[in-house]
This record gives structure tokens, sequence and C-alpha cells, in this order.
């Protein structure tokens, strides 16, 4: 069973998940070795620090051994389209890639950021999609173009731990942040859906221009009614901090960087000024300040708001590592469904 995006997985699952994630951060040895003798590999098209060594740890901690490649760095690069001969510099296509790699371990995960030149290849992860439908074994999405699951599961537990297990109806700001560059929207995605899931009261502050894809915004308000909670969108960031409980900023790109570049740089530019400054966590009701790292400091936070005590940005990091090792277990218990393929030697 694959992990592309918790809205795949049944409100057990994740509940499950989260309870993992907390014990393990309660205890770091109680999964120690339950799963040794496996192997994950761990496919980065794009960079990565809290990823790239939580996962290498998690693995580590269960028992597995960790395989990390960057394709075109140390290995071939990979092609992807079949319909084209292959007389470009990359080397293999990533059909026989990842074939070659559901053959020699229990897992793969991947990294694959959005292209910022196809909208609707983006928003449908259609190379993320690709990259599971070639592999035997189960893929786990190290963040995507739409969604970033393992970010998600930390975030859910550390809310959980925050509030006691009470996070319905606490007031939850997922603010957009003044960038140089545009972003992509999996991380914002993800969290708009995790906070809708637990029942929050979500407010998406963000300017005219900037608003996340229509379908996760439909998913989020039905989740969020689901489970007691509401999904809002303002245009004034200071009057949605007003007695909020978390503020989460994240940086994101306009749809206009699809269409218009230019204009959609233009536009970001002229909100420089839009931060999580002590004015803005001021107005709320002590509310806690989240984000996912990495952070640009005096541009999307002020430093006096992340060097001070209502910050929950570095137990997220922490929890990274929690969560991850409750995925892996939790999507080995599943992987029974997907059958490794057989050789037969017989004549």
């Amino acid at each position: 069973m694959h992990l592309l995006d918790w809205n795949d997985v049944a409100d057990s699952d994740w509940n499950v998940c989260i309870e993992q994630a907390l014990l393990n951060g309660a205890d770091r040895r109680r999964l120690e070795n339950s799963h040794s003798g496996k192997n994950v590999g761990l496919v980065f098209f794009n960079d990565s620090l809290r990823t790239r060594v939580s996962m290498e740890l998690a693995s580590s901690s269960l028992g597995a051994t960790p395989v990390t490649i960057t394709p075109g760095s140390g290995t071939w690069g990979f092609a992807w389209d079949k319909s084209k001969p292959m007389l470009g510099p990359e080397a293999e296509h990533i059909q026989e890639a990842v074939g070659v790699l559901s053959r020699y371990v229990d897992l793969l995960g991947v990294r694959l950021f959005a292209s910022g030149t196809n909208w609707d290849n983006d928003m449908q992860d259609t190379m993320l999609k690709q990259f599971a439908a070639a592999s035997t074994v189960p893929v786990l999405n190290l963040e995507s173009a739409t969604r970033h699951p393992c970010q998600a599961l930390a975030d859910a537990a550390v809310l959980t731990r925050h509030f006691s297990g009470n996070t319905t109806r606490k007031k939850f700001v997922l603010s957009w942040a003044y960038h140089p560059k545009a972003l992509p929207m999996a991380v914002p995605h993800s969290t708009l859906l995790m906070a809708a899931r637990l029942g929050m009261d979500v407010t998406v502050a963000r300017p005219e221009g900037f608003e996340l894809d229509p379908d996760v915004m439909a998913k989020a308000r039905d989740s969020a009614a689901r489970n007691g909670g509401s999904v809002a969108e303002s245009y004034d960031l200071p009057k949605s901090a007003d007695g909020a409980h978390i503020v989460y900023a994240k940086a994101w790109g306009g749809h206009a960087r699809y269409t218009d570049p230019s204009a959609e740089a233009e536009e970001r530019h002229r909100h420089k000024d839009w931060r999580v400054t002590e004015g803005t966590m001021a107005a709320t009701d002590k509310a806690k300040f989240m984000h996912c790292l990495p952070v640009r400091r005096g541009v999307v936070v002020d430093n006096e708001v992340l060097d001070g005590t209502d910050t929950l940005h570095l137990d997220q990091a922490e929890f990274r590592l929690h969560a991850q090792k409750a995925i892996l277990n939790w999507m080995w218990d599943q992987a029974g469904q997907i059958q490794r393929p057989k050789l037969d030697f017989r004549p």
C-alpha cells in the first residue's frame, strides 16, 4: 500500500499513526529493530535536510538499511517520457530505475517537487503517480507537487500533544508569507487538510491571487465539517490572528506562476510586509507559532517570534523522526497487500 496522500487513508489508520508518533516521541527506543533486515530506498529529486536525515534515522532505528539516491548526482539521470526516443542526457528511464529499485528494497520514498510550469500535471501529482505505478513495493511520498504527508503527520502529533488531545474548534491560522521565490503548495495543502481533519477552525490568510487549489479547499471544508471544525479565508492577517491559538506561516507561489511568472513575481513582491511579527502574535490568544522549516528569518517571520518561547517549529522538526517511524511501521504492516515479483528459473 502506497502513502501518497493522507486523504486516501481511513480516519482509523490516520488516528493510529498519530498515536504511534506520540508514543515514539515519548520513548525513542520503542520500535527499535522491529523491522530488522528490511531495506529502504530514498530517492531525492530535490534538496532536503529534515526529510532526508529523519528518514535515514527512522529507517535505521527500526533496523532497516536506508540507501539514499540523488538522480543525476552519482547515479544516472532519469527520463520520464515513454512517447519519445531517449536522445537527451538522461541514460535511464524511470520505469527501469524504479523497477530495479523495487527488487532491491522493501519500501521506496520519493521527493518530487512541483514543476511550476504545468498546473494540471502538478495538481494531479502526475510524476509521483508515475513513480508509484512503476514500483512493486510500497511508495512513501516525501513531498510532491501537492502533498507532504510526513510533515502533516508530525504536525498533527505536535498539535494533539499541545492541546492534550482536544484540537476541536481551536483557532488555526494558516498564513501566507512573502518569499523571494514562488514556492510549491505541498506543505500549505497538507497543513490545511491536516488541521481540518483535526476539527480545528482554520482560516487561510492570504493576499488576493495566492489562493490554494480549489479542490483542496473543498476537501478541507468537507473534512472540517465532518470533524466539528470549519474552513474560512481572509485577506487580512492581523484580523485573522485575533484570538488564534496557532499561527502557522508558510510561503507559496500564486497561480500566475504557471501563466505569467513575471506578473506573479511582481505581485508577490508587493506583499513583502506580509510576515509574522510580535504584533501579529500579540493579537492572538497566547498562540503558538509553527513553521515546517527551513524558514527565512526577517522575511517570513521576525527573529523576536522565532527566538521567543511561544514556538513549536523545533518540536515539529523533532516529530518528523517520530512520525516517520510510525509511517514506516504502519506501511510495512500493510505491505502484505503488495506482492514482490518472483522469478521462476525453471525451463
